[in-house]
């Protein structure tokens, strides 16, 4: 088997960083990186005692920058990007190798989610479309640990954006999508995704996240519109992710949620619809409007 590189960012993630490591190394034929990036715990320690581990210490403040740090020391073909609270089920790197084709760039498969607070592991799911535009669009195309990027085509969109806050494995996979990376999809879950703390990159401020995506989204749009692939099937899974997103801010902010809403609206990305949207939500903004629909909604709550 082709040799794979595991690379491990870690900040402050000596509660789950060893799982995280072993994990790595009970893949065939990888060498462990572990970058710890400004940790005031013990995670410098745990990485240090476990033999084979390549370290990095030093202070990157931000998760890209680190693991562009990672991407430096690397001698495998392959690179797997893994976060310091998620792990790896035997066999997932074999697994997605097994099946790659010459002309592929990054491996994906279906994520699998383990809840600490309710002790449980939810298996990921196939793809609901072929089509890694719209996959993208539904924030499915792949989680960070999910991925296996091929060294060097990663190198050649130039890593990981450094000083981005959030949607961080959303944005280079956007990026190798509009540089025409080939991406391959092997139905086998093997990396899990772990959600033990509100206090996470992705859920410690929710606002900042959707400013975050809908950024990424409205760049995607114009990129699609400039390469004259626009469709109205793109706009309506845009439309439903912003509604997702508005319903999201309304928890935090109504009056923030009506402006996003609206303007959202005004220019034809707003769709009432997908799981955000059961039925009797649906009617009752279509008689009193989102803003009243969702004091509703909360009273409800």
């Amino acid at each position: 088997m082709k040799k794979v590189s595991v690379v491990i960012p870690c900040h402050n993630g000596d509660q789950w960083l060893e799982e995280s490591i072993r994990s790595a190394f009970a893949q065939d034929a990888c060498e462990v990186i572990v970058v710890v990036d400004s940790s005031s715990d013990q995670s410098l320690q745990i990485a240090q005692s476990i033999s084979g581990v390549c370290v990095l210490e030093g202070d990157w403040g931000n998760g890209n920058s680190a693991r562009n740090a990672g991407l430096q020391q690397v001698s495998g073909e392959w690179v797997q990007f893994l976060d310091a609270d998620d792990y790896l089920l035997p066999n997932k790197i074999k697994g997605q190798l097994s099946e790659v084709k010459s002309e592929t760039d990054v491996i994906y498969s279906p994520i699998s989610v383990r809840d600490e607070g309710e002790d449980s592991v939810t298996k990921g799911e196939g793809r609901v479309s072929e089509d890694e535009i719209e996959l993208w669009l539904r924030w499915e195309l792949c989680q960070t640990g999910a991925a296996l990027w091929k060294r060097e085509s990663l190198g050649k969109i130039g890593g990981w954006k450094e000083g981005l806050p959030c949607c961080q494995d959303n944005e280079v996979t956007l990026r190798a999508l509009r540089e025409g990376l080939h991406f391959q999809f092997v139905d086998k879950p093997g990396a899990v995704y772990r959600i033990w703390s509100e206090g996470t990159v992705c859920r410690k401020n929710p606002q900042k996240v959707i400013t975050q995506k809908t950024k990424l989204i409205d760049a995607c749009l114009r990129w699609l519109e400039d390469e004259k692939r626009m469709s109205e099937g793109y706009r309506e899974v845009v439309g439903e992710s912003c509604f997702e997103m508005a319903r999201t801010l309304a928890k935090y902010d109504l009056s923030e949620a009506n402006t996003y809403f609206k303007e959202r609206k005004a220019r034809g990305l707003m769709k009432v619809t997908g799981p955000a949207a059961p039925l009797r939500y649906k009617l009752l903004a279509k008689t009193v409007g989102f803003g009243a629909a969702e004091k509703i909604a909360k009273i409800l709550r």
